[in-house]
């Protein structure tokens, strides 16, 4: 297994030009600038407390359309770099879940690194947009994410009532239990962590 957990993609269409990269083994670090200040937060969220190195930036979007393309691109790219990231997955703890409580709300997340990707979203919002993001394209970020990077994903909003504060505690609950399951653990001896022999497919 590589020591160098790291990916990093290019997306070039029509559409939009993002580049991202992704450190499992980093420290938290990030740098966003996606033109939409509200997902620049959630992704900063995700890798802040997940300890891994996020970069994503948009050096060209269709935000004078709408802000579909350029969201959903960026969940394509974060995932295919957070695929490129785990190799074959060889010696990970493959799943976690974890709790976030913000303020008055508490999230909850569980993913599975399985490489059968799946998403269950069921987080309320009271209104449209988040700043300049719109609340509906959440879900498609975390679809195209886990779409991309071969995951399970499970998240729920248990309970709370503001907009910011439910998109936040989700993220934040999501990158506890990322950074869980993408942890390799020296008990495994390298060994893929699935009774078939494989997590990719």
């Amino acid at each position: 297994m590589s020591s160098v957990r790291a990916g990093e993609v290019r997306r070039d269409t029509a559409e939009t030009l993002i580049e991202a990269t992704v450190n499992l083994d980093g420290s938290g670090r990030y740098e966003c600038a996606t033109g939409i200040g509200m997902l620049d937060h959630l992704v900063e969220q995700l890798a802040r407390h997940s300890l891994m190195d996020i970069k994503v930036r948009a050096l060209r979007s269709d935000l004078d359309r709408d802000a579909h393309h350029l969201v959903e691109d960026c969940g394509i790219a974060i995932g295919q770099a957070l695929h490129r990231a785990l190799g074959s997955r060889a010696g990970i703890v493959r799943a976690a879940h974890a709790f976030w409580p913000m303020d008055e709300c508490l999230g909850f997340a569980a993913v599975d690194i399985s490489g059968r990707p799946y998403t269950v979203f069921d987080i309320p919002f009271a209104g449209e947009r988040i700043g300049a993001l719109p609340t509906e394209m959440i879900e498609h970020f975390l679809w195209s994410l886990a779409q991309q990077a071969g995951l399970t994903l499970h998240v729920r909003l248990l309970y709370g009532k503001n907009d910011h504060h439910r998109a936040e505690a989700i993220f934040k609950a999501l990158a506890r239990a990322l950074g869980a399951a993408t942890r390799v653990d020296p008990r495994t001896a390298g060994a893929i962590p699935s009774t078939k022999g494989t997590v990719t497919d």
